[in-house]
């Protein structure tokens, strides 16, 4: 039975393992945390993201732990309407809704089909090495462990990834970001993203009462502040209702910040028997809501190359030619709508907002439902 070392127990971790073992394989995942806590914020699973859970077998209990994203759309900063979204089109041509959650939710439900007696917790990976019969992944403190693939999913500063193709810094996008959950009542809550000058907020309602918010600026990295909430309702003073509530619900801890990087699409994401999935092949910005989506659909078509195959290389050239174009096309898309999401000269951001008043629900809803599909 082929062995594979998964690298990296996230969203694209967890997925792998769940498809690799229903493809037949035998599966070992290496986590370098010394537990596996609830993290994150919130997060939107498009229908691309919902079919691949279902190949899965996990479509059932992630469904039963969100909630459809109900309204969207876009907003200027006094609570115009820029666009609307519709949402029913939306449904409709993508056969199932948006649905929005907990990350950590998520996390648990990936978890839940995954025995625990094959993670293993406190396993950096010091170096890999690989050729074409075998790999093995050397931990700090020396211990070798030995398999016939391996499958890096350990994120923007992967060590696989460095270690097939080089260590070079990712690309910052020249924002910062802002995610926390909160207790609010949804019914003062329209789901939708507000836009401003160099400036975005976004709120959705998830279960439980519950409000994912994220916000972000254009910024020079590695700013902090030790009160992210007074900093947060200054930058959004003025902003409509209810968004200083919003900020105003959290606890400075609950507040994660971080940097927005990627990296420029590369074409090649395996080495002989070593592969890359999610974040470690096709790190992306925010701005499509993309990122855990592609990670997920990665691990289904890993599955699928894998399953039954006699050759791990060439069932990898396999999985890289089924999926490099659709991922690094969604970078490339993720990139230029943060981009346009935070435009801050005058003039541009007036005719961003009139060409945005003049397209149709309906029309934007056969957009996002194209490039979800891939047509």
């Amino acid at each position: 039975m082929t062995r594979a070392l998964v690298v990296g127990a996230g969203i694209g971790g967890l997925a792998a393992a769940i498809a690799l073992r229903r493809a037949g394989l035998e599966v070992e995942i290496l986590e370098q945390a010394p537990d596996l806590r609830e993290i994150g914020a919130g997060i939107s699973l498009w229908a691309n993201a919902i079919h691949a859970l279902d190949a899965l077998g996990v479509g059932d209990a992630i469904r039963a732990a969100s909630v459809p994203y109900a309204v969207g759309g876009l907003r200027w900063r006094d609570g115009t309407t820029l666009a609307s979204a519709s949402v029913e089109e939306l449904t409709a041509a993508l056969g199932t809704p948006v649905i929005v959650m907990h990350r950590a939710d998520l996390q648990s439900a990936l978890l839940a089909a995954v025995p625990r007696s094959l993670i293993r917790l406190g396993a950096r990976v010091a170096r890999l090495e690989h050729d074409a019969r075998r790999v093995a992944i050397v931990l700090d403190g020396g211990e070798v462990v030995s398999g016939d693939l391996i499958v890096g999913a350990d994120g923007l500063h992967s060590v696989c990834r460095a270690a097939l193709f080089g260590d070079e810094p990712a690309r910052y996008d020249g924002c910062t970001a802002w995610r926390a959950v909160v207790p609010f009542d949804t019914s003062l809550v329209r789901a939708s993203e507000t836009w401003g000058g160099g400036t975005l907020f976004g709120q959705v309602p998830i279960n439980r009462n519950r409000v994912y918010w994220y916000a972000a600026t254009n910024a020079a990295p590695g700013g902090r502040s030790p009160h992210p909430k007074q900093e947060l309702l200054q930058l959004f003073a003025g902003w409509h209702a209810p968004i200083a509530d919003l900020i105003e619900a959290a606890d400075d801890a609950q507040v994660l910040r971080n940097d927005i990087f990627d990296r420029p699409p590369v074409r090649r994401w395996s080495a002989e028997r070593v592969t890359l999935l999610g974040d470690a092949a096709h790190p992306m910005t925010p701005f499509l809501g993309q990122g855990a989506c592609q990670a997920i659909e990665d691990a289904v078509v890993l599955g699928a190359c894998l399953g039954g195959a006699t050759d791990v290389a060439a069932a990898l050239r396999d999985y890289e030619r089924r999926r490099v174009p659709r991922a690094n096309a969604f970078v490339m898309r993720s990139r230029r709508a943060g981009q346009v999401a935070r435009l801050r000269n005058p003039l541009l951001v007036a005719v961003r907002n009139a060409l945005l008043k003049r397209v149709s629900p309906a029309f934007q809803a056969r957009q996002l439902a194209a490039m979800i599909a891939g047509h």
